[in-house]
């Protein structure tokens, strides 16, 4: 009921005593019912990590998000697609630095398309899989910039690392904008077909 009327989800409250809002912190007293249980993206994809930015709070001293790109072959550039922090296990967070920090340049990779600019940049080398919520319109990433619309590119929303550190794949390997912008049509297809509540 909430999702039909315009809201993007609930926080539901424990009625417990101590259930009191804890920043950053996990439990089972205040939880986020978000519309992700509606998830418009089915199918994973696969992208790879371009820069990193310093975790604060709970995740300082490691990365606390990733900026991750796809493919364009075409351009023969990663694209950026999203800022991924969500998904990981603490043991995910801890090993982020020793798995990326190989990779750590001073400068944007010449292969990248970034209008983002994340605290570390890195070689366009690691593939993890994601999924997300839906494609949207985005004014800072530059996956597919002005296909769908003119000054705007296509994101992931709310990205969620699935656990999965594509080692098998090369960079090249990646899911490609082509995929995302027929990723982002056959969505709105759908949304055209879905009968008025």
């Amino acid at each position: 009921e909430s999702l039909n009327n315009g809201c993007e989800g609930l926080v539901i409250k424990s009625p417990r005593l101590d259930s009191i809002y804890r920043a950053g912190a996990r439990s089972w007293l205040w939880i986020k019912l978000k519309e992700s249980y509606q998830s418009k993206m089915i199918e994973p994809v696969d992208v790879v990590i371009v820069g990193a930015f310093y975790g604060r709070g709970r995740r300082s001293g490691t990365y606390g998000a990733l900026l991750a790109a796809v493919y364009n072959h075409e351009r023969d550039v990663f694209e950026t697609i999203c800022k991924v922090g969500s998904g990981f296990t603490d043991e995910d967070l801890d090993a982020l630095p020793k798995r990326l920090d190989q990779y750590k340049i001073d400068k944007k990779h010449p292969r990248v398309d970034s209008k983002m600019e994340p605290d570390v940049w890195l070689e366009p080398k690691q593939v993890i899989e994601i999924i997300g919520d839906e494609i949207t319109l985005s004014p800072v990433h530059t996956c597919g910039w002005g296909v769908i619309q003119k000054d705007a590119g296509l994101a992931i929303r709310f990205p969620r690392f699935t656990g999965r550190w594509r080692d098998d794949k090369s960079p090249e390997d990646a899911t490609t904008t082509k995929e995302i912008i027929e990723m982002y049509r056959q969505q709105l297809r759908k949304i055209e077909e879905e009968p008025s509540p």
